[in-house]
């Protein structure tokens, strides 16, 4: 158990470690928005999709594993973070991005930033939609989060944040997810071009879909 702790302690393992969580919340969020996507199709269809998912009983357990995976992921990335500033603490006097083939981007070089903003939107997020106000959907006795979700985004302010939150999660995953199946030891000169593709595709697509719900949602509630 020693020798498992101190290899998972290790740069390599950390770099592991953070691309398997990283890798399991992508996925997280693909499942995510796939949900979400349902508020499209009216209250009634969304509301009895969310009563489905928060009755099932499996649903608390996948949670915590969820949050533990989420706080692994920040704790390891942070714990490298400083170990790399740690072991060169005087930076370099001016970054400068590299063309190809260097993969150095903005979004690989901001990494840690996005990461800390996406965290504190986590937890705004959560405490909102989770945790906001108990509607019930009329003639139902469920949750009306439909509701919830228009009245939310009713805010111009918060449909910004929201958007601004997304692009944020766009840059992220679009150097993250490439740099998880890196970790991992995917790399080949074949299939690396196209996992680097893949995750732009990816990171545009899920941040682009959370955006276009945040903007009806706003417009929906406008009209209604």
């Amino acid at each position: 158990m020693t020798t498992r702790v101190r290899v998972f302690s290790s740069s390599v393992g950390t770099k592991l470690l953070i691309g398997i969580t990283g890798l399991a919340l992508f996925l997280y969020l693909v499942l995510h928005i796939g949900g979400n996507l349902m508020v499209f199709l009216g209250r009634d269809v969304f509301n009895q999709y969310s009563h489905m998912l928060l009755s099932n009983p499996l649903i608390p357990v996948i949670e915590i594993g969820l949050v533990l995976i989420f706080l692994l992921h920040v704790y390891k990335t942070i714990t490298m973070f400083l170990g790399n500033r740690k072991a060169r603490p005087i930076p370099y006097e001016q970054k400068k991005y590299a063309g190809a083939p260097s993969r150095k981007t903005l979004a690989s070089s901001t990494m840690i930033l996005s990461g800390l903003w996406l965290l504190v939107f986590v937890i705004i997020h959560v405490s909102t939609f989770k945790y906001g106000t108990e509607y019930e959907a009329p003639g139902t006795g469920i949750r009306d989060l439909y509701r919830l979700e228009l009245e939310n985004f009713s805010n111009p302010l918060t449909v910004g944040f929201y958007v601004l939150s997304m692009l944020v999660v766009g840059s992220h995953l679009r150097h993250g997810v490439a740099s998880a199946f890196q970790s991992l030891g995917a790399t080949h000169p074949r299939w690396t071009p196209r996992l680097l593709v893949a995750g732009k595709v990816a990171a545009a697509v899920i941040a682009g879909l959370f955006m276009a719900i945040a903007v009806w949602a706003y417009a929906t509630g406008a009209r209604s």
